[in-house]
């Protein structure tokens, strides 16, 4: 879940990555707000470190984007 991941050498890039993340692999304070909630969708910088979590898939993208940064989605 706070996995690091190692993207390559992408100092200076704005990319982040948006992966999938199971609803049952994230800690139970966050899991008690989600209820019925089977999947989310992570932001993550090029360190891997999770800079959000929502949601929608879509609004990953939006919220991106809205911040000036390119998102890519991670398989």
């Amino acid at each position: 879940m706070n996995s690091k991941f190692n993207f390559g050498d992408t100092e200076n890039t704005q990319t982040v990555y948006i992966r999938t993340v199971a609803t049952e692999t994230l800690p139970d304070d966050i899991r008690d707000q989600l209820p019925g909630v089977e999947t989310m969708y992570a932001v993550h910088d090029t360190d891997g470190e999770r800079l959000a979590l929502v949601q929608d898939r879509n609004m990953a993208f939006m919220l991106a984007r809205q911040n000036e940064l390119s998102p890519v989605s991670v398989h």
